[in-house]
């Protein structure tokens, strides 16, 4: 193959490779393409390892228009009920929709007075900090407020703790009848304590499927009922999604995922341990933690994986850019560009000139923007930096499901590329169980004693 750019139609995401060139050569790329392709076709027809976890690979084109309507009636009746509506989950059952409406949203939404039908989400169960819960809680007692609680189990300490209290405030505040009506649980289909639960009080419920983990579940009612709840357009995410999912159903210089799974496994055989998701759009940072958790979690087994790490820019051009300029050279960058924006803003002329600025007088500030992108995607490239290049058309719905759905396909191609399961989390299990002996939970009596002794 010869291994050029992602050629594929305009209006959708483009991934740019010739920036890591001089890093690694094109042999050293195509070097790898067999195995791609059989990694490809492992997530294609469920043949690797994990592969009761694929549920996501087909998701986009098999959303049905009754579930979408459905997901989007329980958003309306909620959006009409309350001012505020609480999404509790962690990790992915968290940074997927964060990531979305991040993106999304007016930037000082928070600070804009509340608009009837238009609720904020905010969200809870993502930490255990007492101060944050404490002061969501005070936020929270003279609010019409709605809860969104989304775990498989229902018995994750992070978001069982915060829906413990906030079911509680909820009911105190409006009576367990209307308190019910303003529930929604996202959660295993049969079994499981939120099962047991919504099913005895009657809450509104969505099912979390078997066969897609946490990480991968943001195109499922998981992310799609908090996004539709923000006032956003939940069939452009999946109908995104699901041209993506056709964009990379061969492998091939015109499928984006395969591409990037290339090129980024061909930079760490290379000694590119290191790959930093840059951004220089600042609604994107919560979509550089989404992609962290999905490729962090994804990869990281083994003693393997690369490591990866997200910067804002031109913010952390002020704070990181002199490492990422001329430290150890075990980074490659990965940087998404965003063509067009919402909005429009010139740069006004001063007749005193006091700040040297009217040479760009008249100019967007967009475009002094990419000029800082570009200039710093040459010099980090100059430094020793490879840089593969994403170019997305615009921050709208349609090309964030491009954008989601791309990295789910090339994390899956990735992690069979690096001989791991994708899609399992056995190291995760480990903190639990520690916290869980240092709380001296039930039925682990053996466990505390010997973590104890250890103190």
């Amino acid at each position: 193959m010869k291994v050029l750019n992602s050629q594929i139609p305009m209006k959708t995401i483009n991934v740019d490779i010739q920036h890591v060139l001089g890093s690694i050569s094109r042999q050293d790329i195509e070097t790898l393409e067999p195995k791609a392709t059989e990694s490809l076709d492992k997530v294609l027809n469920a043949t690797g390892t994990g592969n009761d976890f694929l549920g996501w690979v087909n998701l986009p084109t098999e959303t049905t228009e009754a579930l979408l309507d459905d997901i989007i009636a329980c958003a309306d009746e909620l959006r009409a009920s309350c001012d505020t509506v609480v999404a509790i989950g962690i990790g992915g059952s968290y940074l997927g929709a964060k990531a979305v409406v991040e993106a999304l949203n007016d930037s000082f939404a928070a600070y804009r007075p509340g608009v009837q039908g238009e609720p904020k989400l905010l969200f809870a169960g993502q930490n255990i900090g007492e101060d944050y819960m404490y002061e969501l809680q005070d936020y929270l007692k003279d609010k019409r407020f709605g809860i969104i609680v989304i775990s498989k189990s229902g018995t994750t300490t992070e978001p069982a703790i915060a829906f413990r209290l906030l079911k509680e405030q909820l009911e105190s505040q409006l009576g367990l009848e209307e308190a019910r009506k303003r529930i929604v649980a996202i959660t295993d289909a049969k079994r499981g304590a939120l099962r047991t639960l919504a099913t005895e009080e009657g809450y509104k419920t969505f099912v979390i499927a078997d066969n897609v983990g946490g990480r991968f579940s943001v195109l499922t009612p998981v992310g799609l009922l908090p996004i539709a709840v923000a006032g956003y357009d939940i069939r452009a995410l999946i109908d995104g999604a699901a041209e993506m999912e056709k964009a990379t159903s061969a492998p091939g210089e015109n499928n984006p995922s395969y591409l990037y799974a290339l090129t980024r496994n061909a930079l760490y055989a290379a000694g590119k341990k290191i790959e930093i998701l840059v951004n220089y759009n600042p609604k994107l940072h919560f979509f550089g933690e989404w992609w962290k958790q999905l490729y962090g979690e994804s990869e990281g087994k083994d003693n393997k994986g690369i490591f990866p790490a997200a910067v804002d820019f031109s913010t952390d051009l002020h704070s990181m850019g002199q490492w990422i300029q001329e430290g150890e050279r075990t980074i490659f960058e990965t940087v998404i560009s965003v063509a067009e924006q919402q909005h429009e803003k010139l740069i006004p002329s001063d007749e005193a000139n006091l700040d040297g600025l009217n040479y760009i007088a008249g100019k967007h500030i967009d475009e002094v923007n990419k000029m800082a992108e570009l200039g710093t995607r040459i010099a980090h490239v100059d430094g020793g930096v490879p840089n593969i290049h994403i170019t997305l058309p615009a921050l709208r719905e349609k090309y964030l499901g491009q954008l989601i759905y791309f990295f789910e396909k090339a994390c899956g191609i990735s992690g069979y590329l690096l001989d791991v399961n994708p899609f399992n989390q056995p190291g995760v299990e480990a903190y639990k169980r520690n916290m869980f002996a240092l709380l001296a939970k039930p039925g682990y009596e053996k466990e505390t004693e010997a973590i104890k002794a250890r103190l």
